[in-house]
Order: structure tokens, then C-alpha cells, then sequence
């Protein structure tokens, strides 16, 4: 499943047409405005909307002073637990993907102090916090749940533990604030990486009703199984001695920023752990020690030059034996899908080239370009639909996209391509040379396609004859 929408709707009007706005003139503009960015989501503004009404009402939209960031997100995270009801099995698992990217906006010069520290702290943004409902068979992206727009404060070099801890603004609480809105139901898997190892968040997930898995990299102190009798020992030195449950083969990308991949070896070891409280609390949190289990994954023989890959993830999920494990490992492994939504924040939609004087007109902004880049990972999920063959890519895409990419591929242009055969175009243009024996183009690929597509896109647009309509 991926984002579904009503026969003679468009995805705008599923995704948009309840946000509150105040009027419905304003949200029947908003759901215009997606609908057109959707369809022509890469460059600026101007790019997206090439009609200047159309840009204007855009303009128009985000300075209306119903029209806020928090409303666009609850109207998405209406639509995703919309979606996410809509499947066949109500009690299906859904992943939650925790993940933070920075948004930077240093050339945004009249924001100046609204905007907080990114980078090295030459740069000014936000660290944007998205929570990502996903399938976890098919990797399908359900929609966004939440995001969070933080600004980074100006710490005191000198800052007490005591300050630290009391100060609301601390990145740490973003990960508690990314599930401020979240149904408490066991069907949901909050997956989240280091940044979430504190345990002021694994009390809070514990007590949540969710369940969750952390990768976790702190020192942390533990006893062996839930009963609290055996002595305590560092949770990394106990996980390394547990049994062997079993090993399994990945296709993992290279380090180092290598292009190539290479099938990786692991070994999995699991078991049930009691968590206790660090001595310096650095978060709000009680005293009591934590239930939980631990799942070590560790690369066996990794290539000359390279660090072996190791995994010690943290979960409330009963791990009992290999199938355990390998559920939780991956619930994790599909993290790379919100990473792929950060590419799609960025390159895809060009959200970072946004230009406006009021962070209050920024951030809707944000939320509704975050919105258009779901579409681009959807893509991926289409073409995997039973209709892909049939269906026009014109209804996913802009007419330009697929004028510049048929003519790539076929040497003219031919507007009533599929989405199946767009998507293997696409992917083509990335480097997949679909042949009958090569697997179906991941998302890798299809994202370099995307890319260079930009690029050719931009060229197309600037020749008299892309002009002249």
C-alpha cells in the first residue's frame, strides 16, 4: 500500500481537504497549489509554479494567518491514519521512522536570529524532525505522522548538567516531541537511531503502548534477563557474549563513499535485559530499571579498510528466538526509506531554496514541499501497482518530465507512456540497464535517475521552445 486516495480525487484533496484554514476558498487553494507543485516538484518556486496567478496565490496562501505549519501537518497526519485504516488487515504493523535532517536557510538574510545554528555553527536553519508512517513488508511510505521545525539555541559554553536538563529547547527532547500526536497502539514501531539512546525517551516509549526499536550507543548498565537477580554488567560486554541465534547475508552499501555494494555476512545474538538509569541524569526520568531486549547484529568478515557494520538495537518487542530478532532487525533496516525522504526534502523539491522574510511563512512552506516529496518516494511504490502498465505517467509527473525523458530514452517524445515503463526509464537514466536477469531498480538508482533528470529538466526549460508552451 502507498498513498491512496478516492476514485475522481486528487491526492491534494485527500491529503489537504480538511486542514483548517479558517475558510474553505483557503483550503481549496492549498489543495490547488499541492496538486500543481506535485505534478513539477524540482527547482524554486518560480520552477514549480510557472504561472505567475499561480505562484502569487502560493505567496498569497503562506501569508494567510490561518495557514501554519502545525495546521498543514495535522492535516497530514489525518490523511496517514486515514490511509493507514484503509488496509486489509486492521492490526497490520506500521513503522514510525524517527529521523532529523537540517534545513539550511543561511541565505535567508532578513530571518536572521529567527533561525538557529546548523553545520559547524556558520549556518543558520532548522533541524527538521519527521516521523515517517512506512509498511514494513514493502517498504511503502503511508504519509507523514509528524514534523518538528527546532532552532537550535546559543548554549553557554559552561552549562550545568542541572541547566541542560531543565532547558526545553535540548535536541534531545525532539525525539519525545516527534511523538507528541502518536496513537498508543502496539500496531505501531517507533524505529529511531542513536540520537534516541537517552533514557529519559526509552521510560517514555516503554510507557507509550507502542512498541519501539532504538540503535543503541551509550554505556549502559544492565542485568541479565527481567527478574533483576543476576549482577550488573555493561550492556555491550553481555550482548557480545550471548550464543550465536544464527547469521544471515545483506546487501549493505560500501563506507567510505564508495558507490559500489557488496553482500555482508552477520551474526545475531539476543536476549531479554534489565536497563538501569544512568548515574548523571541528563533527561527527566524515574529511577525504576527498564524491561527490554537486546538484539546485537555484527558484520563477520568485513572488507579489508573497513569498519565492520554493528547494530545493538534496544526493544520492548519479546525477542525469543532468530525469527524475533530478525523482525526487529528489520523494522530498523528500513530506516534507509526516511533517508530517502531527506533526499527528497532536498534535491527532490528543492526545499532549502525557499525565500521568504517571516519564518511563519517559511515553515508552511516547509510542510507543504515535505508533502510533494512523499509523491517522489511514491513513485517507486506505483509502479509497483497492478494498474502501473496501463495508468499515464502524466498523472503522477508533469508533461516537461516526461517530454525530457522520453526523448532521452526513446529519441522523441512520448507522452502516453506508462508509469511502469516512466519508472524503468527513470531508472535506466540512473544506471540500470534493465535486463531481464537484473533486479528491479531500487531506490538508489532510481534517485540518480531523478537527479539527472533535474538537470535536463533545467535545460529544457530555458530553450525558446519549452518557453513558447
Amino acid at each position: 500500500m502507498s498513498l491512496i486516495y478516492a476514485e475522481g480525487e486528487t491526492l491534494g484533496r485527500a491529503m489537504f481537504g480538511g486542514a483548517a484554514l479558517g475558510d474553505r476558498r483557503w483550503t481549496n487553494r492549498l489543495v490547488e497549489t499541492f496538486d500543481r507543485i506535485r505534478r513539477h516538484p524540482g527547482g524554486t518556486l518560480p520552477d514549480k509554479l510557472a504561472s505567475p496567478p499561480n505562484l502569487k496565490a502560493l505567496y498569497r496562501l503562506c501569508n494567510h494567518e490561518q495557514t501554519t505549519h502545525a495546521a498543514l501537518v495535522d492535516a497530514m497526519r489525518q490523511f496517514t491514519l486515514h490511509n493507514i485504516a484503509a488496509q486489509d488487515n486492521p492490526a497490520a504493523t506500521v513503522l514510525l521512522l524517527h529521523d532529523a535532517t537540517e534545513l539550511d536557510y543561511t541565505g535567508c538574510a532578513s530571518l536572521g536570529e529567527a533561525l538557529g545554528q546548523i553545520g559547524n555553527g556558520n549556518r543558520r536553519g532548522f533541524l527538521c524532525q519527521n516521523v515517517l508512517a512506512v509498511d514494513p513488508q514493502t517498504k511503502s511510505v503511508l504519509g507523514l505522522m509528524d514534523q518538528v521545525l527546532h532552532r537550535r539555541d546559543d548554549v553557554p559554553a559552561k552549562e550545568t548538567l542541572t541547566a541542560r536538563r531543565n532547558r526545553q529547547s535540548r535536541e534531545s527532547l525532539l525525539w519525545l516531541r516527534g511523538t507528541r500526536h502518536l496513537p498508543g497502539q502496539r500496531r505501531f514501531v517507533d524505529v529511531a537511531d542513536q540520537g534516541a539512546d537517552t533514557f529519559e525517551f526509552l521510560e517514555h516509549e516503554v510507557r507509550s503502548g507502542r512498541r519501539f526499536v532504538v540503535r543503541a550507543c551509550k554505556t549502559r548498565k544492565v542485568q541479565a534477563g527481567h527478574d533483576g537477580l543476576g549482577g550488573r554488567q555493561y550492556l555491550a560486554d553481555y550482548a557480545r557474549g550471548l550464543p550465536a541465534l544464527g547469521q544471515f547475508t545483506m546487501d549493505v552499501q560500501a563506507q567510505r563513499g564508495r558507490k559500489t555494494r557488496r553482500d555482508a555476512s552477520f551474526t545475531i545474538r539476543a536476549a531479554a535485559v534489565l536497563v538501569h538509569r544512568p548515574h548523571a541524569r541528563s533527561g527527566h526520568h524515574g529511577d525504576a530499571p527498564l524491561p527490554l531486549y537486546v538484539v546485537l547484529v555484527s558484520e563477520d568478515h568485513p572488507p579489508a579498510g573497513e569498519k565492520p557494520i554493528v547494530w545493538m538495537l534496544l526493544t520492548n518487542e519479546p525477542v525469543g528466538d532468530l525469527a524475533d530478532a530478525r523482525r526487529v532487525i528489520g523494522w530498523y533496516a528500513a530506516r534507509w526509506v526516511i533517508e530517502e525522504f531527506h533526499k527528497g526534502q532536498k534535491t527532490g523539491c528543492g526545499i532549502e531554496s525557499l525565500q521568504f522574510t517571516s519564518v511563519d511563512r517559511l515553515a508552511p512552506a516547509i510542510a507543504l514541499l515535505s508533502a510533494v516529496a512523499l509523491t517522489l518516494l511514491n513513485l517507486r511504490d506505483a509502479s509497483r501497482r497492478a494498474d502501473a502498465t496501463t495508468r499515464p505517467a502524466t498523472t503522477i509527473v508533469d508533461r516537461d518530465y516526461v517530454t525530457v525523458l522520453t526523448a532521452w530514452r526513446y529519441g522523441e517524445a512520448r507522452m502516453h507512456i506508462s508509469v511502469h515503463d516512466f519508472y524503468y526509464a527513470l531508472a535506466r537514466l540512473g544506471g540500470h540497464q534493465n535486463r531481464r536477469r537484473d533486479h528491479r531498480p531500487g531506490w538508489l538508482v532510481l534517485w540518480r535517475g531523478w537527479t539527472k533528470l533535474q538537470t535536463m529538466l533545467a535545460g529544457y526549460l530555458a530553450t525558446p521552445r519549452a518557453r513558447s508552451g
